[in-house]
């Protein structure tokens, strides 16, 4: 029990005392939010973009990504055939493309000078890494490759890696991957 003792009139102390408890009682502790704002958490969603045969917006998966989580669009280079990875991050509710890994130099792959930096991967290939390029409105559009290209998005879990096939659901289609907060009420 804390005890306020003031050099004051007893009358002087009770109302000091009773307007401080209103005050303080009021008042939300240290660092709480308040009871009305809801938690903000984040998602990674993927969706079929509008078209004609598709009116409006078809969810093909939505991911729990919160801050911090990353996850990668994963898929095997259409001519030379081997896999290619895009690596994000969720950077405080940002989309952000850290890394990308490529085995080769083939027709639309190479590092762009100051565009991050080329590192071997040890095995004839290389990542670019410390891109860490915000993606715009945190979405973009992806014309989705057929089976043979295997647009794939892939994300740590626990263990093993978690990972859903686009080619799979929207082959030829185009798509949208986006990072949205979603408010838990």
């Amino acid at each position: 029990m804390i005890r306020i003792m003031l050099c004051l009139p007893f009358r002087a102390r009770r109302w000091q005392v009773l307007s401080l408890l209103t005050v303080f009682l009021a008042l939300p502790a240290a660092g709480a939010e308040p009871d009305s704002a809801p938690a903000v958490g984040f998602e990674l969603v993927v969706e079929r973009d509008v078209q004609p045969s598709f009116p409006g917006k078809q969810r093909l998966i939505s991911i729990p990504m919160p801050q911090g989580a990353q996850w990668c669009v994963k898929w095997n280079h259409s001519v030379a055939q081997f896999v290619v990875l895009d690596c994000y991050r969720n950077v405080a509710g940002q989309m952000v493309l850290e890394r990308s890994h490529q085995p080769d130099f083939a027709a639309g792959l190479g590092h762009v000078l100051g565009r991050g930096i080329q590192v071997s991967d040890g095995e004839g290939g290389y990542w670019i890494k410390g891109m860490d390029e915000p993606v715009p409105g945190n979405r973009y559009a992806l014309r989705v490759g057929a089976m043979r290209v295997n647009h794939r998005l892939v994300w740590p879990a626990q263990a093993p890696v978690e990972s859903f096939s686009i080619s799979e659901q929207a082959a030829g289609e185009r798509v949208i991957i986006q990072l949205q907060a979603v408010n838990d009420q």
